[in-house]
């Protein structure tokens, strides 16, 4: 088997600049602002021996419903990265498993299990910050939100606050080397 998409470690997270016009963000915050709390969560992760990834669920309103970190070493899970996480505790958090009108912000380009869950969680909307050139599904390797056969897809804002997010990853590896 050949793999089409190799490109080197140091090049896999990408700080692409924002693109499009910008979403207008939930009321009395911003999406730099958010990213930033995003940001706090995945250096926890970092800390903790986990891949640097950090996610916020937010409502319209601009409420925190919830916010994860990976947790895949700790817990033995390979389902446990930020996003799932995050989507199941802002859902418990609001006793439902639809999150309509809630938009998740991540640090990393959700891959494609991920963007399957977002569909399924109903949000609105997704914002990230570093792009995933070998596992991102929004944009970079798939499109795993566009499936036209299951409703309305969530809208997607990339590149905030990347070169942040994209450094936090390049630098944990890098160490871990």
């Amino acid at each position: 088997m050949r793999l089409c998409n190799v490109c080197p470690e140091e090049e896999r997270w990408r700080a692409f600049p924002a693109w499009g016009p910008e979403p207008p963000a939930p009321a009395g915050t911003s999406w730099r602002a958010l990213m930033g709390r995003a940001l706090r969560l995945a250096r926890r992760a970092a800390r903790l021996g986990e891949v640097p990834v950090g996610a916020l669920v937010v409502d319209f309103e601009g409420r925190v419903l919830a916010g994860a970190h990976n947790e895949t070493e700790t817990s033995h899970d390979p389902t446990a990265h930020a996003e799932v996480l995050a989507l199941r505790r802002a859902a418990a958090a609001a006793g439902n498993h639809r999150l309509g009108g809630c938009v998740l912000v991540v640090t990393l380009e959700p891959c494609l299990m991920c963007t399957g869950a977002i569909r399924e969680a109903r949000v609105a909307g997704v914002v990230f910050g570093a792009s995933d050139a070998r596992a991102g599904a929004v944009c970079s390797c798939l499109e795993g939100l566009d499936y036209a056969q299951t409703g309305a897809a969530p809208w997607s804002y990339g590149g905030v606050e990347a070169r942040a997010c994209a450094g936090l990853l390049q630098e944990f590896f890098r160490a871990r080397r």
